[in-house]
């Protein structure tokens, strides 16, 4: 909204022609959301204390997790806020891809919502039951599904897959894209879900992963990146930088109130939105497959919980982990919160520049 009204004074004030360029809106997005953030942070943290809106710690969790029962939870609304309303003011409003991805994650977001206010309202750790809450994220992927198979119906779209290493490994799934990109949405929202266990750990991965799509988003819609990158070009997924941009600026905000000791925690609300909006971003620049290396430590989560669920089974009830997820094993071998945090930050980091990487290496 706020790029169409700069905008069609550019003849009058000559600056504002700068407004065209995706790379002013995706800054400007950025620091509008980090400003966001920042500022109603502190009014956010009072008003849930006010309504005593606080976090219900696990009894079977780190008994370090205890004193941080009652600290304020639902901050993912701060998040959604700050990243949602930047990219409605700065990004193009016409383009489709934009508002798949706003309202793919809003959508994740109100299950998230959903399953945290259960939660206090019944004073547990249990929300939404596991078959409501993975069937509204299946039901919601489904339909994001159905949308890119109608945009590829309409030549603005592609369901061909991009192997990583791969130059001339395309194939074309499809009608099974449909399952297929159900799946990378209800996973990488689920992986991140069970990311958000320490304090600042989910949104500071997060923001990193969300940095390196930012930049695949740019160079997918630039015709001489794309070209000499060897990657499927659609000029539309070029606006989606401004998306990026702004989850990353929200990303950076809220971390400022959620570092160790944290002040706010993001529960579902935000934890399930933004696992998606990093799905939902992978699938319209075509970088799906891309994913599980930016995510790599969003990966090793979810694969921890897997591995530990199986070999439970598997031996009649011993453990391979001393905790699941994987953070939790860290800090119950001896590592402090604030140490697992920032190693598991380096190690994003690490995941995040081989995947740039990845994009001349094919």
């Amino acid at each position: 909204m706020l790029y169409y009204l700069l905008y069609q004074f550019r003849q009058q004030i000559s600056v504002l022609n700068v407004t065209r360029y995706i790379t002013f809106r995706t800054a400007a997005a950025s620091l509008t959301a980090l400003a966001i953030s920042l500022l109603l942070g502190p009014w956010l943290v009072r008003k849930l204390r006010e309504f005593q809106i606080g976090q219900v710690i696990r009894a079977e969790g780190p008994l370090t997790h205890r004193p941080k029962a009652g600290t304020p939870t639902m901050g993912g609304l701060l998040i959604l806020t700050a990243a949602l309303v930047p990219t409605l003011l700065w990004a193009d409003l016409t383009n489709v891809y934009v508002w798949v991805a706003v309202l793919t994650t809003a959508g994740f977001g109100a299950i998230g919502f959903a399953d945290d206010y259960l939660k206090l309202v019944r004073r547990s750790h249990h929300g939404l039951r596991p078959r409501y809450k993975m069937g509204n994220q299946i039901a919601i992927g489904i339909a994001v599904g159905v949308v890119l198979l109608i945009l590829q119906h309409y030549g603005v779209y592609s369901t061909r897959l991009i192997f990583p290493f791969f130059k001339r490994l395309i194939p074309d799934l499809g009608w099974w894209y449909l399952p297929f990109a159900a799946f990378v949405l209800v996973a990488a929202s689920n992986a991140v879900n069970l990311t958000d266990g320490l304090d600042g750990l989910a949104i500071s991965t997060f923001a990193i992963a969300a940095a390196a799509y930012t930049a695949l988003a740019y160079v997918t819609g630039h015709r001489v990146f794309a070209e000499y990158l060897l990657l499927v070009r659609f000029p539309q997924a070029a606006e989606l930088t401004v998306f990026g941009g702004a989850l990353v600026g929200a990303s950076l905000g809220f971390l400022w109130y959620n570092s160790y000791p944290a002040e706010i925690f993001m529960g579902d609300v935000g934890s399930l939105a933004l696992g998606a909006s990093l799905g939902i971003v992978a699938l319209l620049i075509k970088q799906e497959l891309l994913l599980p290396i930016v995510g790599g430590v969003f990966v090793l989560e979810a694969l921890s919980v897997i591995l530990q669920v199986a070999y439970f089974k598997a031996t009649g009830g011993q453990r391979l982990f001393r905790m699941a997820p994987l953070h939790h094993h860290f800090e119950l071998i001896g590592w402090s919160e604030p140490k697992v945090i920032t190693r598991f930050v380096i190690i994003a980091i690490i995941f995040a520049l081989f995947s740039l990487a990845t994009l001349k290496l094919r």
